[in-house]
C-alpha cells in the first residue's frame, strides 16, 4: 500500500510539474523559425500576405502558441510531426491585435498519439488565404519546452506566379455552382503546392485571384496587374517594393499561370498590349535570378487564343530559356469544380501531372515513381 501510494504521489508531482512549466516566448524574428514567403521584418515582427505563405517550427514539450496581429480575418492550416501531404491536424483563424493562438496544447497531443507524446514536434503553419484577406504580422512564438533549429529552405525551390488557380480559390468547394466562400479557398490544395512537394521543394506564391496580363477580370482594378503585383512585398500593398537580391529564396525554376482573366466576360486585350506585358513581367523575373533563369510559361483551358498569345509572347521576347505548354480543355473534368467554375482538389493534382514533367526537364530534377498529392 505504502508503495503504491508513493508511486501516486510521484506522478502526480510529475504532472504537476509539466503544467507548471513555464512559457517561453521567442520574438518570431529568431533565426530558429523558418517563415517562406516574401515578408517584410520590423520591430513589430514579421508581416506577410501572399496567399501559401508558410512557417516551420520545431519544438520540445507539448505546447505550441503565436501571438498575432491581423488586419482582417485569414484561415491557416497546421500540421504536426507530419508534411503538408496529409489532412491538416488543425484550422484555426487570425484576426484582431495582439492575440494569442493556441496551435497545439497537451489535448492535441494526447488526442494524436495517446500516451506516448514524443519529446520534439516539428510543425508546419500554411497560411490558406490570399492578401485581400488580410495582413498577418508574427509577433513571437510562444512554447512550454525549447525552441529548437527548423528545417531551413529545402535546397530545391520554386517560384509560382497566378491568379486563383494558383490562391487555391474554391479548391474545397463541392460543385461547381457553389458560391465562394473564404473558408473554401486552401492553398495548400493548389497545383503550386502540389508540385512543390513531389519535388520536395520550397515554394513561394505571388498570385491573386481575377488577375491578368493585361487585363484583369472584368476590368477591376485597372492599371494594378500581376505584372505590377510582381514587383511588390504585399499583394495589397503597391508601395513596399521587393528586392529579391536581399531574400534567401533563390528558385531554380519560375512557373507562370495567367491570362485566364485577360479573356473574362468575353472581352479580350489586343495582342500587343498582352505581349508587352507578358514580356514585362518576363524581364522582371530575368532581372531577379539572371538571364539563365528557366522559365515556364503555361496557359490554362478555357479561350483558345490564351495559349497563342502566350507562345507569341515566349517566342518573341529574345529572352534565353523561357519555356511554354497549354492545358487542353479537358485536362480534367467538369465533375472535378469546386466553387465557381475553379479546380478542386482532384483537377489540381491533374493539372500537376501535366506540368511536372517540364519542370523535371527544365530543372534537371528526376521523376519519381510517387503519388502526386
Amino acid at each position: 500500500m505504502k508503495k503504491i501510494l508513493l508511486s501516486a504521489l510521484i506522478l502526480c508531482s510529475i504532472n504537476s510539474f509539466a503544467k507548471d512549466i513555464p512559457e517561453t516566448v521567442t520574438p518570431a524574428t529568431d533565426s530558429r523559425i523558418t517563415v517562406v514567403g516574401r515578408t517584410q521584418v520590423n520591430d513589430k515582427g514579421i508581416s506577410f500576405d501572399w496567399t501559401g505563405t508558410y512557417v516551420k517550427i520545431k519544438f520540445e514539450g507539448s505546447y505550441l502558441a503565436l501571438k498575432v496581429s491581423d488586419t482582417k480575418k485569414n484561415y491557416y492550416n497546421a500540421w504536426l510531426d507530419c508534411g503538408a501531404d496529409k489532412p491538416a491536424d488543425k484550422l484555426f483563424t487570425t484576426f484582431g491585435s495582439d492575440s494569442l493562438i493556441v496551435v497545439f496544447d497537451e489535448n492535441d497531443m494526447k488526442a494524436k498519439y495517446g500516451k506516448k507524446i514524443p519529446t520534439t514536434h516539428e510543425v508546419i503553419i500554411r497560411k490558406r488565404t490570399e492578401g485581400e484577406q488580410g495582413t498577418t504580422t508574427l509577433q513571437s512564438v510562444v512554447t512550454k519546452g525549447a525552441l529548437l533549429q527548423a528545417e531551413g529552405l529545402k535546397a530545391r525551390q520554386i517560384e509560382f506566379i497566378g491568379d486563383s488557380y494558383t490562391c487555391g480559390y474554391g479548391t474545397e468547394g463541392k460543385a461547381a455552382t457553389e458560391k465562394f466562400r473564404v473558408d473554401t479557398e486552401n492553398a495548400n490544395y493548389s497545383y503550386a503546392a502540389i508540385v512543390s512537394r513531389y519535388f520536395d521543394a520550397d515554394y513561394y506564391v505571388v498570385a491573386h485571384s481575377g488577375m491578368g496580363i493585361a487585363r484583369n477580370y472584368n476590368d477591376k482594378f485597372a492599371g494594378w496587374l500581376m505584372p505590377d503585383r510582381y514587383e511588390q512585398t504585399f499583394d495589397e500593398n503597391r508601395e513596399v517594393k521587393w528586392d529579391a537580391s536581399k531574400d534567401a529564396f533563390k528558385p531554380n525554376v519560375t512557373v507562370i499561370l495567367l491570362g485566364t482573366n485577360d479573356f473574362s466576360v468575353s472581352k479580350q486585350p489586343s495582342t500587343t498590349a498582352f505581349k508587352n506585358n507578358y514580356i514585362r513581367l518576363l524581364k522582371s523575373i530575368k532581372a531577379n535570378y539572371g538571364e539563365n533563369h528557366p522559365i515556364l510559361c503555361t496557359a490554362a483551358k478555357g479561350d483558345p487564343m490564351l495559349f497563342e498569345y502566350i507562345k507569341e509572347a515566349a517566342q518573341s521576347c529574345g529572352l534565353k530559356n523561357v519555356s511554354y505548354m497549354g492545358y487542353g480543355d479537358s485536362v480534367f473534368s467538369d465533375s472535378e469544380y469546386g466553387s465557381d467554375y475553379h479546380p478542386n482538389y482532384e483537377a489540381h493534382r491533374k493539372l500537376s501531372s501535366c506540368v511536372i514533367p517540364y519542370i523535371s526537364t527544365l530543372t534537371g530534377w528526376s521523376l519519381e515513381a510517387k503519388e502526386i498529392k
